[in-house]
């Protein structure tokens, strides 16, 4: 087993710990299976010469928990309030898009388009990310592909005014009149009274209808895709494929390095601060470097954070095609072969991802079986009756 190979099983396990869940099982040794083009642990760890090598598959792995979150006894009036606001088109500057236009169920809820768009279809820059579990990027301050809100409140804020929503930015007010707006609807006022009894409806602003889209995404919770079953103890919710497959995954193929469980995005686990952000050199090929989209390097000029990104989540992944903040990827094979194959070299390239793992067709194989064992059987709903 190589250094390297060792050091990422490690991170993997330490992040996993990070969950309240103690790495303690040692996990059984195994030979890789014959046929499977060397994707158990013993071919992948060594290249085929260390003949048990124990399998991270088969060893303790850690559940997701549930966000922490502070007390708040109108919290479920907030979530039903934020529930319908989510899915209204009302939101928007024109009535043509809501929160919802953009993480649609058929589409995992990612973006269905490389690129998002806003109202008047104007092509925004990045591609909408799925956004189960995004209560964790809450918790560690890096929402957006470049971690630049620290809160939902302030991503929802800024996706509003933006061009997401189209609402506008100047004068500042803009979205505090279009709350005050949505707050005189006679359905939209009894839910307003109702999570925020202390305010005044004539004082409704952003602010209350930021904090309860928040609370509300807050809720999109995905800990029972058949993953978290295997990890739960049922070693019948992974196919031997799978199993071979999250084995590459914690080890030769060092997905975890990004991606590690159980969020399936260090992103979602680290405060680095904040945040974890890597450049893959996706969207570096641009014939004139004035055109790349530097990232992260906006809000931390450092030279190792141009053109780097929050790795996303890996939950609902298969379903949410194309992938990359760019949304240049359209199949999920070609991304886990880009990523196994070192990314592209560029001035920023992270000394993580510099390096081709030299991943046999079988083994990409069986890392994309695994992948769909992180779908998210649960769906964005509206509300019963839209308030009106």
């Amino acid at each position: 087993m190589t250094v390297r190979t060792t050091l990422v099983i490690s991170l993997a396990l330490a992040l996993s710990a990070g969950c309240k869940k103690k790495q303690t099982d040692e996990a059984p040794p195994v030979t890789t299976p014959s046929g499977s083009g060397g994707s158990g642990m013993a071919g992948s760890a060594s290249g085929g010469d260390m003949a048990d090598v124990p399998r991270p598959s088969q060893g303790k792995l850690a559940a997701l928990e549930d966000p922490k979150l502070p007390d708040d006894p109108k919290r479920a009036e907030k979530i039903a309030l934020g529930n319908a606001l989510f899915f209204d088109k009302r939101m928007s500057v024109d009535g043509t898009l809501a929160c919802y236009s953009c993480h649609q169920n058929e589409d995992g809820n990612g973006g269905h388009d490389p690129l998002a768009v806003g109202p008047g279809n104007k092509v925004q820059p990045r591609h909408s990310p799925v956004i189960w579990n995004v209560a964790f990027l809450d918790q560690h301050h890096a929402l957006y592909w470049d971690g630049r809100a620290d809160t939902l409140e302030n991503l929802t804020k800024a996706a509003w005014a933006g061009g997401n929503m189209g609402i506008g930015k100047e004068p500042a007010d803009l979205i505090d009149k279009k709350a005050a707006e949505i707050a005189k609807i006679k359905g939209y006022a009894k839910l307003f009274a109702a999570a925020y009894p202390d305010v005044k409806p004539a004082d409704i602003k952003a602010d209350q209808v930021a904090n309860a889209i928040a609370e509300y995404m807050r809720t999109l919770i995905c800990k029972d895709t058949a993953y978290d079953k295997f990890a739960g103890g049922d070693k019948t919710a992974l196919n031997e494929q799978q199993q071979r497959g999250l084995d590459l995954f914690l080890g030769k193929a060092q997905c975890s390095i990004c991606h590690a469980p159980p969020a399936f995005s260090t992103a979602m686990m680290t405060d680095n601060p904040p945040g974890f952000f890597q450049n893959t050199g996706i969207g570096t090929d641009k014939p004139n470097e004035a055109d790349v989209d530097v990232g992260r390097f906006k809000q931390d000029p450092k030279p190792e954070m141009w053109a780097a990104f929050k790795p996303p989540s890996l939950r609902n992944v298969s379903k949410s095609a194309p992938y990359f903040h760019d949304g240049s990827v359209a199949k999920l094979e070609d991304a886990v072969k880009f990523m196994a194959t070192g990314g592209r070299a560029n001035k920023g390239h992270s000394v993580l991802l510099r390096t081709d793992l030299g991943l046999t067709d079988a083994e990409i194989a069986d890392i994309v079986a695994f992948l769909p064992a992180l779908d998210c059987p649960g769906k964005l709903e509206p509300p019963a009756d839209m308030p009106k």
